[in-house]
């Protein structure tokens, strides 16, 4: 039979007040003695205090929600192993919700957190899907909330970002100064904040560099494998390339997948570049030259922002942090 805090406070010889103090780290009208005759006993027993039980007492769970759009995809799992492991720290615990970026999953979501009385929110869902309809929920039900990787251009909440155009620009032009003219583009969805900025990096290093910008060279990806495969097909088949930009390795690594069905080697044939360095691309033959970002450092950020909105009260506060991004140059591209 488990213990409980009636247990507690008879063993102790104390009221249950006392005990409850001591377990929510209160000293007012508690001695010191008193404290830690309590805390032996939680100790000796391997007490655990009830979640439920507590939170109705201290208005806190000690719970947050992760909402993402694709578990499935390596961005996300590393992104939530970072938000795990500092809320782990605090003694919080995570829900994961994957909506696969519908609106409807989103609100169904949204529903069910309210319902476990999360204690904050952490967003990484494209930018239409927090319309309104979303908005209003968050502020109606007070919910401290952050935004991370794909953000919103009015800055309502508290953010953990990168500079998304420098880091495409950065990318095009390792390949231009490699002699690459024909850069084939594939981009992310357009309703997506991210893939309007790195579509703008893209245009950026052609325009430095004085090449022109060709249209008909930009394909969407949908930032899964098989729309990077199906691209990069249709830029191979039909286009003169020499070189292909992928806005996330995911599709980078349907990209090596198509042009090994066409015959083509990399990076003899063509040169590839991706997006996020995740984990993976050192198994792929050549290893993939990517642009970096910190996927789990945005997940311990964002964490630590919601954790300072939720403990502190800070939720009125909006911080935006961005985070740097590097070029990683590996085997998948070579000089014209």
């Amino acid at each position: 039979m488990s213990l409980t805090i009636k247990d507690i406070a008879k063993m102790a010889g104390v009221s249950i007040t006392s005990v409850s103090r001591v377990l929510n780290n209160k000293t007012e009208g508690i001695s010191e003695s008193t404290r830690q005759r309590v805390l032996k006993i939680i100790e000796q027993h391997n007490y655990r205090p009830n979640a439920i039980a507590r939170s109705m007492i201290t208005k806190n769970t000690k719970t947050i929600g992760l909402i993402i759009p694709d578990i499935r995809n390596p961005f996300f799992s590393d992104l939530a192993r970072g938000i795990e492991d500092v809320a782990s720290e605090s003694k919080y615990s995570i829900l994961l919700c994957n909506t696969d970026s519908t609106l409807g999953k989103i609100i169904d979501y949204l529903w069910l957190l309210k319902e476990k009385n999360v204690d904050g929110m952490i967003f990484a869902c494209s930018d239409p899907t927090l319309n309104r309809e979303v908005h209003t929920f968050v502020k109606q039900n007070n919910i401290p909330v952050v935004i991370v990787d794909r953000g919103l251009e009015d800055q309502m909440y508290s953010g953990v970002f990168i500079d998304n155009e420098k880091a495409a620009y950065m990318a095009t032009k390792h390949l231009l100064e490699l002699s690459h003219t024909r850069i084939g583009c594939i981009s992310g969805p357009s309703f997506i904040k991210n893939s309007n900025e790195r579509l703008e990096g893209y245009f950026k290093a052609h325009q430095e560099f004085g090449v022109p910008t060709d249209k008909s060279l930009i394909r969407v990806g949908e930032y899964v494998m098989e729309g990077g495969y199906q691209a990069a097909k249709e830029l191979l088949e039909q286009t003169d390339v020499t070189a292909l930009f992928a806005f996330n390795d995911l599709m980078a690594f349907g990209v090596y997948q198509a042009a090994e069905e066409l015959g083509l080697k990399i990076p003899d044939d063509i040169s590839v570049v991706g997006f996020d360095n995740l984990k993976y691309n050192l198994l792929l033959h050549p290893k993939l030259t990517t642009m970096e970002q910190p996927i789990y450092e945005i997940g311990e950020v964002a964490t630590k922002l919601l954790l300072e909105q939720i403990e502190e009260g800070k939720s009125d506060q909006i911080k935006s942090v961005f985070l740097d991004t590097k070029l990683i140059v590996r085997e998948s591209t070579k000089k014209r």
